[in-house]
């Protein structure tokens, strides 16, 4: 089980990445790209080009944890500018922001939405 406490570090890449790859090809990634050691324990967070999705890889000792949401309809509409660097730093109330399809930088909205019956 992962859980996301706010003394963890997340690392944002801000380019999408083909979601074809698995754990060992997202730790390339983070080795090559973001220039960062997948066994860290940091939590790299990753978008696909569409931006329907976002996978999670983070090392907890024994092993990877590969989590991945998918929209069943739209996109992620926040996710920092291509211009930026490779990779942003988020704090962990972000991460949660994100995760439900919020804005990070406003988290005026409410993360709760009731599902239809």
């Amino acid at each position: 089980m992962i859980t996301i406490t706010p003394h963890m570090h997340i690392l944002l890449a801000t380019y999408p990445v083909d979601f074809r790859k698995g754990i060992d090809g997202l730790a390339a990634v983070c080795r090559n790209i973001l220039e960062a050691d997948p066994f860290s324990g940091y939590l790299f967070v990753f978008t696909n080009k569409k931006k329907t999705s976002i996978k999670i890889l983070v090392y907890d000792g024994q092993g990877f944890w590969l989590c991945q949401k998918r929209l069943s309809k739209g996109r992620f509409r926040w996710w920092p500018n291509l211009s930026d660097s490779r990779a942003n730093t988020l704090e962990a109330s972000q991460l949660l922001l994100l995760i439900w399809n919020r804005n990070p930088a406003t988290p005026t909205a409410p993360l709760w939405k009731k599902i239809p019956n």
